[in-house]
C-alpha cells in the first residue's frame, strides 16, 4: 500500500471556513484539497538558457565503455580487448612458438628473464638511464584472437568509420545538436567506432585483407612485449630465451648457476624464435638479431647516425672546395696565359 500522508489543519484555518458560510468546506474536502495540490505540485521552468540546446540521452553504459559487439563479459572478448592494447602500447614485439612447456617450466624461465632484466636496470640506473625491466613480460596467446586483433590493429582505422558515417545521409545530428552523444544504447549502432564495435568485427572477419605476420600466427604463441625499442634490453632478452654464439651469448654457468636448472633449459629447448614487430614492420630471426646487436643500444644508434651525417658533411665540404679551387687555378692559369699574349714577343726578348 502507498503511504498515507497525514495532514493536520491547524485551528484557527478552521474557525475562518466556518465563520464565513459562503467559503465553509467541511473537513473532508479540506483534506482532499490539500492532498491534490500536494500531488499536482509541478517543478520550476528551467531557464532559457538551457532551452537552446537539447537535452542528452540517458545512456544505459559507463562513457568510457560502449556496447560491445559480443557480450563484454565473455573471456575472449577481454582477451580481444588485451591484445588490441598490447599491439598498441608496445612497439616492439618478439614471437615465439612453443609446444607443450609445463606450467613449473614457464616460471622458471620468467624467473630467469625478470633476474637478468634488473641486472639490466641496475646498470641503466647508475647511467641516469630510463629502466624498463619491469615491463617487459613474458606472456602466453591465444593465436586466434591475437590475428583477429592484429587486423583491427592494421586496417581499421576509426577515424575513417566516423567521416564515413558523419557523412552518410541517415545522420540524424543537426549543427544545434553536435555536442549531444546521438548514440543509442545497442551495439549494433553504426556510431560505434571502438575496437569492439560491429564495424571492427567485420574488418576482423574480412580474409582478404593480408597480414604481414601471417605466415608466423599458426600453433601456439608466446610474445615478449617491449614498451619501447630498446636494444640492449633486447639483447639480454634474446640472450635469455634464444642464446646464439657470438652476439647473443648465453649465462655462464658459474655467474648463473640457476639457470641451467632442469626445468629452465627443458622449456627453453620448446621454444623457438619466429620473428619480431618493431614499429609495426615484420623482421625475421636476422632482421631481430641485427636489432638486439646495435651496439650501445638506442643511444648507440643515434652516435653512428650523427658520425654518419658528420662524414656526409665532411666529404660535401671537400667536395665543394675541390670544386672551387680546381675553378680558381683554371681562371688563374687563363688570366695569365692572356697577360702573356699582350706583352708580346718583343717585351719577353728584353
Amino acid at each position: 500500500m502507498p503511504p498515507r500522508i497525514r495532514i493536520h489543519i491547524r485551528p484557527r484555518a478552521l474557525r475562518a471556513c466556518t465563520s464565513h458560510p459562503t467559503h465553509a468546506l467541511s473537513l473532508p474536502a479540506i483534506a482532499t484539497y490539500a492532498s491534490v495540490a500536494t500531488v499536482s505540485a509541478t517543478t520550476p521552468a528551467p531557464p532559457i538558457h538551457q532551452t537552446h540546446q537539447s537535452t542528452p540521452p540517458v545512456l544505459r553504459y559507463p562513457p568510457t565503455q560502449p556496447p560491445s559487439h559480443k557480450p563484454p563479459e565473455v573471456r575472449k572478448t577481454q582477451l580481444h580487448r588485451q591484445y588490441q592494447s598490447l599491439l598498441r602500447s608496445s612497439p616492439l614485439i618478439l614471437i615465439f612458438q612453443h609446444n607443450n612447456v609445463k606450467a613449473v617450466e614457464w616460471m622458471s624461465i620468467r624467473r630467469e628473464l625478470a633476474s637478468a632484466l634488473r641486472k639490466v636496470d641496475a646498470e641503466r640506473a647508475t647511467n641516469g638511464h630510463e629502466m624498463l625491466g619491469d615491463e617487459i613480460k613474458l606472456q602466453v596467446l591465444q593465436t586466434n584472437i591475437f590475428a583477429s586483433a592484429l587486423r583491427i590493429v592494421e586496417f581499421f582505422n576509426p577515424e575513417e568509420s566516423r567521416l564515413q558515417h558523419a557523412q552518410h545521409p541517415t545522420d540524424p545530428r543537426t549543427p544545434t545538436s553536435a555536442q549531444v552523444p546521438q548514440t543509442s544504447n545497442r551495439a549494433e549502432d553504426e556510431r560505434f567506432v571502438h575496437g569492439l564495435s560491429r564495424r571492427a568485427y567485420e574488418v576482423a572477419n574480412n580474409r582478404k585483407l593480408k597480414l604481414e605476420l601471417e605466415p608466423l600466427l599458426s600453433g601456439p604463441l608466446a610474445v615478449v612485449a617491449f614498451p619501447n625499442v630498446a636494444p640492449q634490453y633486447l639483447k639480454t632478452v634474446l640472450s635469455i630465451l634464444s642464446p646464439s654464439k657470438p652476439d647473443f651469448p648465453a649465462p655462464k654457468r658459474r655467474a648463473n648457476p640457476d639457470y641451467y636448472e632442469p626445468a629452465v633449459q627443458t622449456g627453453l629447448q620448446k621454444l623457438m624464435l619466429l620473428g619480431a614487430r618493431v614499429e609495426g614492420k615484420v623482421f625475421d630471426v636476422d632482421g631481430t638479431k641485427w636489432v638486439g646487436a646495435i651496439d650501445g643500444g638506442l643511444d648507440g644508434l643515434r652516435s653512428q647516425l650523427v658520425h654518419m651525417l658528420q662524414g656526409v658533411g665532411g666529404s660535401l665540404t671537400s667536395a665543394l672546395e675541390g670544386a672551387s679551387k680546381s675553378l680558381y687555378f683554371t681562371v688563374e692559369g687563363r688570366r695569365m696565359d692572356m697577360e702573356d699574349k699582350e706583352k708580346g714577343p718583343e717585351e719577353k726578348k728584353d
